[in-house]
């Protein structure tokens, strides 16, 4: 983007002083379109698990700023898609998932949607649809001629998606490979169906994107454009999002508004004021005082960050619900009723539940894996009614429950779990 371009529009405006912007195919046209009020976006969403994660969430503000200043959002669920899989950034086959379990994540994934967009049937309505409403109806035949012939193999593997695993001696499917195409279709048939002439995503997906405005062009649709955000990282160089036990979810049955919440107030202090920009509706001015916080005044800052952003995906009073157990929990030092909590039978408690276990995935999940497990132990960094765990080998046994009949795991300061006997 040049550096002396303003934007007319106020969703332009919006993005780039925000910091969303990545790269644009034409800033200029799309700032027009937004300006004159017609500016219908789409961004395509694959359902290859029951929730999106917080690193979907750019893209999700994205669509809701656009809404906000008078464009109309399009969230594409890849109901078709998901059954060939995204070749991008990944150097093995995405696991090939039954229909019915694509239809199970497209229906919670619209529940996080309902959170950032209005639906309806007027307007700038927000609209959900599913790319299976036309890929599963295509011939493959009429495909190859009518789609595949303007598609070049040349171009094709030099795309980053297809480039860097064939780099790295991965194999890549046909299905694979086929996907892009599909992915520049829908952009096509959105602009039939909507007139969709916009389609945003993270930087990965620019490739996939230009390939969709090319097709267009070839095809006979109007101008077509592109706008990405960033893939963020963290000021430390951590891929946004990761944490030792895994991905952020943004569906509260796969993690609770808690750890939700401290995920955000474990914001490093040099990300304070780009993500309170990126992930909260806050003015700019109110960003601005809080950003030039310093000292232990930052931690004010992040827990506002926290609250937020746990605000808006779910809701006010579970987000004031957090901010409140954590204080509880780090200021008084009591032991906060609403905890996350998780629930195990009297007798594999009676019989030892072994804390590899206990902190693993198949129970408290504050850490990945029981290597992990060990690794944190070693390094002391796992806690059992507040006392370090020292011996890998150590079981939790009856023994072990406070008087309020609880066990309280913790990773690190700032994560804990409860653990019943039900």
């Amino acid at each position: 983007m040049s550096a002396d371009f303003t934007p007319k529009s106020d969703f332009l405006r919006i993005l780039t002083e925000r910091g969303y912007i990545h790269q644009a195919s034409d800033m200029t046209g799309i700032d027009a379109a937004a300006a004159e009020g017609r500016l219908t976006t789409y961004v395509g969403y694959d359902c290859t698990a029951a929730s999106l994660h917080v690193g979907h969430l750019l893209s999700i503000m994205m669509l809701h700023w656009l809404q906000e200043t008078g464009g109309k959002p399009i969230a594409l669920m890849g109901g078709g898609t998901t059954r060939v899989g995204d070749p991008s950034g990944r150097d093995e086959s995405r696991k090939i998932l039954t229909i019915e379990q694509i239809d199970a994540n497209k229906a919670e994934i619209r529940k996080t949607f309902d959170r950032f967009l209005r639906f309806g049937e007027t307007g700038n309505d927000a609209v959900m649809v599913d790319n299976a409403e036309w890929l599963t109806k295509l011939n493959y035949i009429e495909m190859l001629r009518d789609i595949g012939r303007h598609f070049s193999v040349n171009r094709m593997l030099s795309m980053d998606s297809v480039r860097l695993r064939l780099e790295r001696d991965q194999e890549l499917s046909f299905l694979e490979f086929n996907y892009m195409i599909l992915q520049s279709y829908d952009f096509v048939e959105l602009n039939r169906r909507y007139g969709t002439i916009l389609q945003m995503g993270g930087s990965d997906q620019w490739g996939n994107i230009v390939n969709g405005i090319d097709l267009g062009r070839r095809m006979g649709t109007p101008q077509l454009y592109a706008l990405t955000c960033p893939l963020l990282t963290t000021s430390s160089g951590a891929k946004m999002g990761k944490t030792a036990a895994g991905a952020v979810w943004l569906n509260p049955d796969m993690l609770a508004p808690y750890d939700y919440w401290q995920f955000w107030r474990n914001t490093e202090d040099a990300d304070v004021s780009r993500f309170l920009k990126l992930f909260t509706l806050l003015p700019m001015e109110e960003i601005a005082r809080l950003s030039a916080l310093g000292g232990a005044e930052i931690n004010e800052a992040k827990k506002v960050l926290a609250t937020e952003a746990t605000a808006l995906m779910h809701g006010r009073e579970a987000a004031e619900a957090a901010a409140e157990t954590a204080r509880k929990t780090f200021v008084e030092g009591s032991l906060a009723a609403d905890l996350p909590t998780i629930t195990v039978p009297a007798d594999l408690l009676e019989a030892g539940l072994g804390v590899l276990s206990a902190f693993g995935p198949e129970h408290a999940k504050l850490v990945p894996s029981t290597s992990e497990a060990r690794r944190q132990i070693k390094g002391g960094g796992l806690r059992v009614n507040d006392v370090q765990v020292s011996d890998e080998k150590a079981v939790l046994s009856p023994s072990d429950l406070t008087a309020d009949g609880v066990i309280k795991l913790s990773f690190g300061k700032k994560k804990h779990v409860l653990l019943r006997v039900g």
